[in-house]
């Protein structure tokens, strides 16, 4: 490894490694004998299965995954209550360069993409900030470095023959005011909410131009606009319109049918029942008309099963659920991915809440205390494990890996610990053992035949969407929350698209001084400039604008 350390990659399941120093576009590696190679074989959604892990907490942080990163400044002498990157980054003050960046060079190398590739899987999700790409005003986050090392992820990734689904995870202003999206509490919605929003869709074009060109876009082949948007808070008109400029956007840059650009996963914003285990179930089935005829726009779903009171030969019966609602959506929407699930069925773990005192729950003491499983404990959490890979079918388990806690001296949260689950038995060697557990209680009608809408795979008629649905979801949108409407919405704060557009840089290669990275832009015609704020007018924290008070005039 780049450390130089050395490690022997294993494959059971007839996988390689590939790589040429001194030519590193050439095709990469199989993770798999069933899984395309990367650069040489065309991934096919309908024939070919994702079978992933996310990189939750490398750049983006989380307390619960990272906890010694936190640990080390909960306690601090600026006496700042440490939360989330935001407060951490504040905590950590000169230390934030080297600390953040020893983090993100020892939490994930290219020894986890190696394991990932030899457990049996064959994509990973990977969260992002978008302080990525800058920040601005008083955000604290180190800017840009989380993106070197993203850059490596696609190295080792083409390495080990791992297709990537790049997440967008946190958005300027929070778009669900948890610690994941950078900043607790606060919200994308409110006085700042169109700001916000235009400040991210320059975000997604100038990520969507960088993984489009050609050295990247086998190894990148789907982008996430947005992680776990709040429709309840920002309001269902609100999250449709900006789900729809983020489409226009990112296909105004790479244009329409198969092979142009990404495809683009929407977040389905817990829709559906009332039971947080099937809060995802009726999204795409009762709004598949949503943005029909979009070219190439994927669902991501994030069920959880934290409602399983005990384990017992009943605990996956609600997962069959989920499968009907994912052949469902695959049916008439198009690709659905399960984004995020693991096998937890209760709240209990070090901070999975977040930093503070922790779950209520008696049994916590039992279920963190993982080396300390039966037999039998170990046997039925596998099968939850099992029949969700096969519900959610193209599944991304959350996460590959815990950190250790400096204070309990192991692993917490077990249970969203994939890495320690392959070790401990719950979760399976191999993740090809969950197909068929949910065949034998579904019908004939409830199966997906592999067969997703033409549109959305990119075939005959992609991005010729009704005009019905276009003109329903305009941005800005008609109204926002908390209660915008009419003449107010005119004096809602907006930037204006005057700016300089950033571009990303590109990796560099010793043993290939001169190989061709590309600019960091893939589509030339696209040029279009930035959204920056308007000079000289006033625009509210646009971080703590939810209960801001509406300008009076419009500043333009």
């Amino acid at each position: 490894m780049e450390d130089g350390t050395n490690f022997t990659y294993t494959s059971n399941f007839g996988g390689d490694w590939a790589a040429d120093p001194t030519q590193p576009f050439l095709s990469g590696g199989k993770a798999q004998s069933w899984s395309p190679r990367i650069g040489a074989e065309e991934w096919t959604w309908g024939e070919d299965v994702a079978r992933g892990v996310n990189l939750g907490g490398w750049l983006v942080t989380e307390p619960f995954i990272v906890p010694s990163l936190y640990e080390k400044y909960v306690n601090n002498s600026q006496n700042i209550t440490v939360q989330d990157e935001w407060t951490l980054s504040l905590a950590m003050g000169s230390n934030l360069a080297s600390e953040m960046e020893n983090h993100y060079k020892t939490f994930i190398t290219e020894r986890d993409f190696a394991e990932i590739a030899a457990a049996g899987l064959n994509w990973v999700r990977l969260p992002i900030g978008f302080w990525a790409i800058e920040a601005i005003n008083d955000e604290p986050f180190l800017v840009g470095v989380s993106w070197t090392y993203f850059l490596k992820a696609i190295q080792w990734a083409r390495k080990y023959g791992i297709r990537i689904y790049l997440d967008l995870h946190a958005l300027p202003g929070s778009q669900n005011g948890w610690n994941h999206s950078g900043k607790s509490r606060d919200y994308i919605n409110g006085v700042m909410g169109i700001a916000n929003a235009q400040r991210t869709l320059t975000y997604l074009r100038i990520l969507v131009e960088f993984i489009s060109q050609d050295q990247y876009r086998d190894v990148v082949p789907v982008l996430g606009i947005v992680n776990e948007i709040l429709w309840g808070t920002i309001g269902e008109t609100s999250v449709q319109s900006f789900y729809y400029a983020a489409y226009e956007t990112i296909r105004q840059s790479t244009g329409t049918g198969s092979g142009a650009g990404p495809y683009i996963a929407i977040h389905e914003a817990f829709q559906g029942g009332s039971s947080r285990y099937s809060s995802h179930i009726t999204f795409s089935y009762e709004r598949r008309r949503f943005l029909s005829g979009a070219d190439r726009l994927a669902l991501d779903q994030h069920p959880v099963s934290l409602c399983v009171s005990q384990l017992s030969p009943n605990s996956t019966i609600f997962l069959y659920a989920w499968a009907i609602a994912t052949n469902q959506s695959s049916k008439a929407f198009g690709v659905t991915l399960g984004g995020e699930f693991s096998t937890a069925i209760n709240d209990c773990g070090l901070w999975l809440n977040g930093i503070g005192p922790g779950s209520s729950n008696p049994e916590c003491p039992i279920w963190d205390d993982w080396a300390s499983y039966n037999a039998s404990t170990i046997a039925s959490l596998k099968e939850i494990t099992l029949a969700t890979m096969d519900a959610l079918q193209n599944f991304f388990f959350w996460t590959w890996k815990i950190g250790n806690s400096t204070v309990l001296g192991t692993s917490s949260n077990p249970l969203w610990h994939y890495r320690l689950g392959l070790q401990q038995g719950w979760v399976p060697s191999d993740p090809r053992d969950a197909i068929g557990h949910c065949a034998s209680i579904l019908n004939s009608a409830q199966i997906f035949d592999g067969n997703y809408p033409v549109t959305a795979t990119g075939g005959a008629g992609a991005g010729i969407i009704d005009p019905a649905q276009t003109s329903s979801h305009a941005f800005p949108p008609p109204s926002m929350s908390p209660s915008f409407t009419g003449t107010q919405m005119t004096l809602l704060p907006t930037y204006t698209a005057t700016g300089i557009v950033k571009t990303l840089s590109a990796p560099t290669f010793t043993a290939a001084p001169s190989a061709a990275v590309g600019t960091g832009w893939n589509n030339t015609a696209d040029n279009s400039s930035a959204y920056v704020p308007v000079a000289g007018c006033f625009y509210p924290d646009s971080w703590d604008a939810v209960n801001a008070s509406l300008p009076t005039a419009t500043c333009t």
